[in-house]
């Protein structure tokens, strides 16, 4: 399977500070046509996303269970599913202390897209992390997916390294989408030269010596 990991807020959903009241949820611009073009080349949707508002007490982990489905009620009016929704509730300065604690889970670790990878037999090589900061882009690279940032201006620090540099940077995620299955048409393409090239090359694709060749047992065909 290959999948697209999307951050939540500021990347599919405007962004809403510790939101989880389903009235105030909104899809980003485009973001429904987006992940049409996404599901219909083969890519499984998937939210990824922090959410220290449970670790801090402004909310509950179940008060994200409404959140998921207004997501699902809102992409469903595009025939786009979501094959699953992860969420880290940690943060090291949170409040309640079964919260509070350092986790593999939390952007810009790679926990959450290790789990998905894990219980849904994904191979993050052939997939991508779209998010819109550079923790997004950290967390995909260390589980090995290609990335890409929507630079829209959450993104403030800029605290760049190799491993917050994204393949591809886009204003939106509908653009994002387009880059990706240009990336992608691109290499098939590239595959489809190499296989036609493989085809025409006897030694490499194992085919059948010159059809001259004297007691090969060949049939020229």
């Amino acid at each position: 399977m290959r999948a697209i990991f999307l951050d939540k807020d500021g990347t599919l959903v405007e962004n809403v500070p510790y939101n989880v009241n389903p009235g105030l949820i909104e899809l980003s611009w485009h973001a429904g046509q987006a992940l049409q073009l996404l599901q219909h080349m083969g890519f499984a949707l998937f939210v990824v996303t922090n959410q220290s508002g449970v670790a801090k007490g402004l909310f509950t982990e179940a008060a994200l269970d409404p959140v998921h489905e207004r997501l699902s009620e809102l992409l469903a009016q595009y025939g786009v599913t979501l094959s699953g929704f992860y969420y880290c509730p940690h943060s090291p300065d949170g409040v309640v202390s079964r919260y509070a604690v350092p986790c593999t889970c939390r952007k810009p670790m790679p926990g959450m897209l290790y789990r998905a990878a894990r219980e849904r037999e994904i191979d993050l090589s052939q997939s991508w992390m779209i998010g819109d900061i550079l923790h997004d882009v950290e967390a995909g690279r260390r589980a090995g997916c290609r990335t890409v940032l929507i630079d829209n201006g959450n993104e403030t620090e800029w605290n760049e390294s190799p491993l917050r540099t994204p393949d591809l940077k886009a204003p939106d995620l509908y653009a994002a989408a387009s880059m990706i299955a240009a990336v992608e048409n691109d290499s098939a393409m590239d595959d489809a030269v190499e296989d036609l090239g493989s085809m025409g090359n006897p030694a490499a694709s194992g085919g059948l010596g010159p059809p001259d060749a004297v007691g090969s047992g060949n049939q020229q065909i």
